[in-house]
């Protein structure tokens, strides 16, 4: 027995937790059973220490699945998630980390997760300066019954009431599957256009995210998603006509105006472009009203996105920001959505909503300063000065020093050489992993990387290029997380 006990000694580097503490606080929204002490871990634990203890936790068998869910799970009780971005980046850029670790090779896994913990620290230690936030528990007698919940959940969000909400997505959770509760989500998260895009953001997101550590911990991401979903300013949406909401009321009704065969047509790159042109200068219902007639003459929607891929690629490199990065990163959500959506109605919906996004973020933008006359679809390539691998060498280096060179570099290699683009990728990605220390680095990387493959391969090229603008260079030291990292797995 001595021996036994002796065995276990390496557990001494680990804070001790009594039977209470891997329960559930009281008046805090529990979460599923298994995964409660390795989530209270994450939230107990000091910062300095999480990162050895998450390290030494994977030496001894703690798997990725359980680290993730335990991340998601233990951001989505203790942050706040309004306003949908600040602090509450800790959850929404959760799965983009995911992603990454999904594309990197074997050996660099680990680092998104282990960096996605770290950062869920930091915006803890925020959320406990701006009040503690904790998702409270429920009583399951205040929750109304499985069959209405859906329809009383409908309700609550469509009058922008908190509590019902709160109620009813919980009910709900328990009774239905993903895709029937996502299917109200879908246009929920893209009927305003508050916070910038964030709120689409974290529909598509915590989708994925479930996706990955399955429906049975559902329940407290619903709540914090439909809390987060119903943050607005001023009095109650639902009694007034705000400029937030106007666009997706308006497109409600405009999207019964599109043909009924709508979902093919012919591809056309003239279309592309003159969209393109319109959304430079349209407002949001203008916007919107390009899209109807296109898809009415034919033209295959995979132009239409096509077009908004690229305007929101241009956004970005005329003023490489916040709002110009989450230009690509909304694009992405509402096109995930369109993707996954069943409903023909939702899918035009979501469609409508992306060109009339792009408007208010370029009007966003102008208030934030200049807007720099860049053309994504005139930018000229310029051969790098290296070839082969020293060539993608010398494009990540030019992001650091350049970002306009880097472009025109990368639209010209990938022209030349398009399988070039996946080594290209993969040493951006990379980049991230060592250079990257801010969510919005995992954000826009995730979603640029990705839409990518759904542009149209003859503008692929040009909206890689236009990525750059916020893609990581190879210049400067690593961040200190990942020396961090280093260090600890140096002592093994």
């Amino acid at each position: 027995m001595a021996t036994a006990v002796a065995g276990f000694g390496f557990l001494d580097r680990l804070p001790a937790l009594t039977a209470q503490e891997v329960q559930a606080p009281r008046n805090i929204a529990a979460v599923a059973q298994d995964l409660e002490p390795i989530v209270r871990l994450i939230e107990d634990t000091p910062r300095d220490r999480l990162t050895d203890i998450v390290i030494e936790r994977i030496r001894q068998g703690t798997t990725y699945q359980e680290l993730f869910s335990a991340g998601v799970l233990a951001g989505v009780r203790g942050i706040r998630p309004r306003p949908v971005g600040f602090k509450f980046h800790a959850v929404l850029v959760m799965n983009s980390a995911h992603l990454a670790s999904l594309a990197a090779e074997n050996r660099d896994r680990w680092l998104p997760l282990i960096w996605s913990l770290d950062n869920f620290k930091v915006s803890q230690n925020r959320n406990r300066e701006e009040g503690d936030w904790r998702m409270p528990a429920l009583d399951d007698s205040q929750l109304p019954d499985a069959n209405s919940a859906g329809r009383r959940f409908r309700e609550a969000m469509d009058n922008w009431q908190e509590e019902p909400a709160d109620r009813a997505i919980a009910a709900w959770s328990r009774a239905a599957g993903a895709n029937e509760v996502y299917e109200a989500f879908w246009r929920l998260g893209s009927r305003d256009f508050r916070d910038i895009g964030h709120k689409a953001i974290f529909v598509a997101n915590s989708y994925r995210a479930l996706q990955t550590i399955g429906w049975r911990h559902a329940e407290p991401i619903l709540r914090s998603l439909a809390y987060a979903l119903l943050q607005h300013e001023g009095t109650n949406p639902a009694e007034r006509d705000g400029a937030p909401d106007r666009p997706g009321r308006d497109n409600l009704t405009r999207l019964t105006r599109i043909r009924a065969d709508w979902r093919r047509g012919r591809p056309a790159r003239e279309a592309t472009v003159d969209l393109l042109a319109t959304l430079r200068s349209a407002n949001a219902n203008d916007a919107s009203e390009a899209v109807v007639r296109q898809l009415n003459n034919q033209v295959d929607p995979s132009s239409i996105w096509d077009a908004l891929f690229l305007a929101s690629g241009e956004w970005l490199m005329s003023q490489p920001g916040i709002a110009g990065l989450h230009c690509v990163t909304s694009m992405n959500a509402l096109h995930f959505g369109y993707q996954t959506s069943g409903n023909d109605a939702t899918r035009r919906f979501l469609m409508l909503q992306a060109a009339a996004f792009l408007p208010l973020f370029r009007q966003n933008m102008q208030g934030r300063g200049q807007l720099a006359n860049v053309r994504v679809d005139t930018l000229e390539p310029m051969a790098p000065t290296a070839q082969g691998p020293e060539a993608i060498a010398e494009i990540l280096a030019d992001i650091s020093r350049d970002k306009q060179a880097a472009a025109r570099k990368s639209l010209a290699l990938v022209q030349d050489n398009p399988a070039s683009v996946r080594e290209l990728i993969a040493g951006a990605r990379r980049l991230i992993f060592s250079k990257g220390n801010d969510s919005h680095d995992y954000k826009f990387s995730a979603a640029a990387l990705e839409d990518y493959f759904h542009v149209s391969p003859a503008l692929r090229s040009r909206f890689l290029a236009s990525s750059v603008y916020w893609l990581k260079g190879s210049v400067g030291q690593d961040t200190e997380l990942c020396r961090r990292v280093r260090g600890a797995l140096g002592q093994a």
